[in-house]
């Protein structure tokens, strides 16, 4: 929806530069990745990149922790969003704030019972998300009405990129797998195939669902409902129960992502924590090795981001943190080429 109100009928193009964008990032996370074996992921890179200046690191760190409190409370409020529309409420924000901070305290718990919860959890979401949601986009492209597309980029090109740069925040999930390299099986196999294979599939799946969305319905529906746009472009589709299936795989794709995000920064956060560049209180684990504090805080800012927070800030705000962390992390693979051996 979001990427609609700005690229217009260009939508698919910025959701494929971002892709790009990310493949290329997600290269340079890779190198890292593999070279210095450490759940602080781009903390650490930036770290061992400038040694001398470790201001530049802890900035860094801090501006990826801030941005996972702009992705959860994004998750979430889209989470409580398509609830509400499911319950046949949407413009109900008390139901909407409540449904966001409920499954924001629901993957707390499921994070606090370790690594095997939170990983049976993400798998079951995960392959139920990806099956829906691939499904409707099949059947939903041959629905499309190709004048939708004309005048092609009515917005101009500028608002393409304009758009691209706004919902990069789509694709920030591949970072959170260097957080967990420790504990990854087999890092130098799977940690590749995770970077890349997640951006492939999430970049083809909004790609196609994004054609589908502004070939079937005029903008000014989209625009109407872009907290739940998705749902809207279901009905006309698949009916009355296929927008009940997208709302299912709505709620399903964002809370994984909470899942996921809860597990990776709360590591990060440790790890910096640890290393004296946060208050040293959020580095303390469970007997679980789970880092309790660092967790209930992120859950706990997310909570207050997501009540007060409207849609289009937190995607704006959290997309500017994540390209500037791609920005920075892709700096520092240059300065360690050396140890990284990149291939450029």
């Amino acid at each position: 929806g979001i990427s609609v109100s700005l690229a217009g009928n260009g939508a698919p193009l910025s959701f494929l530069i971002d892709m790009l964008i990310a493949l290329t990032a997600g290269y340079h996370y890779v190198k890292l990745a593999l070279t210095f074996k450490d759940d602080g992921a781009s903390y650490t890179y930036l770290r061992r990149a400038f040694p001398n200046k470790p201001w530049i690191a802890g900035i860094e760190g801090w501006i990826v922790i801030l941005g996972y409190i702009g992705t959860l409370a994004l998750y979430a409020f889209t989470f409580g969003a398509y609830g509400a529309d499911l319950l046949g409420i949407p413009d109900s924000t008390f139901l909407r704030v409540v449904l966001s901070i409920a499954v924001l305290i629901f993957f707390f718990y499921v994070n606090l019972k370790g690594v095997r919860s939170s990983g049976i959890t993400e798998d079951f979401i995960v392959y139920g998300k990806i099956l829906i949601l691939s499904i409707f986009a099949i059947i939903g492209l041959s629905q499309v009405k190709t004048e939708n597309f004309s005048p092609f980029l009515q917005k101009g090109i500028s608002s393409v990129f304009l758009g691209a740069a706004i919902i990069f925040v789509a694709y920030e999930g591949f970072q959170l797998i260097t957080n967990a390299v420790l504990e990854t099986k087999d890092p130098d196999k799977n940690i590749p195939r995770g970077i890349y294979g997640s951006i492939l599939i999430t970049g083809t799946i909004y790609f196609l669902l994004s054609i589908v969305a502004v070939g079937t319905l005029r903008y000014e529906e989209i625009i109407s409902a872009k907290e739940y746009a998705l749902g809207i472009v279901a009905e006309p589709i698949l009916g009355k129960w296929g927008k009940v299936l997208i709302g299912v795989a709505a709620l399903m794709a964002t809370s994984s992502a909470i899942n996921s995000t809860l597990f990776g920064a709360s590591r990060m956060m440790a790890e910096m924590a640890e290393e004296k560049m946060m208050p040293h209180i959020l580095s303390k684990r469970n007997k679980k090795l789970v880092p309790v504090v660092s967790l209930f805080t992120l859950t706990f800012l997310a909570l207050i981001f997501t009540s007060f927070g409207t849609l289009s800030i937190i995607a704006e705000f959290s997309s500017l943190t994540f390209l500037l962390v791609s920005i920075g992390v892709s700096i520092a693979n240059l300065k360690l080429k050396g140890k990284t051996k990149p291939n450029i």
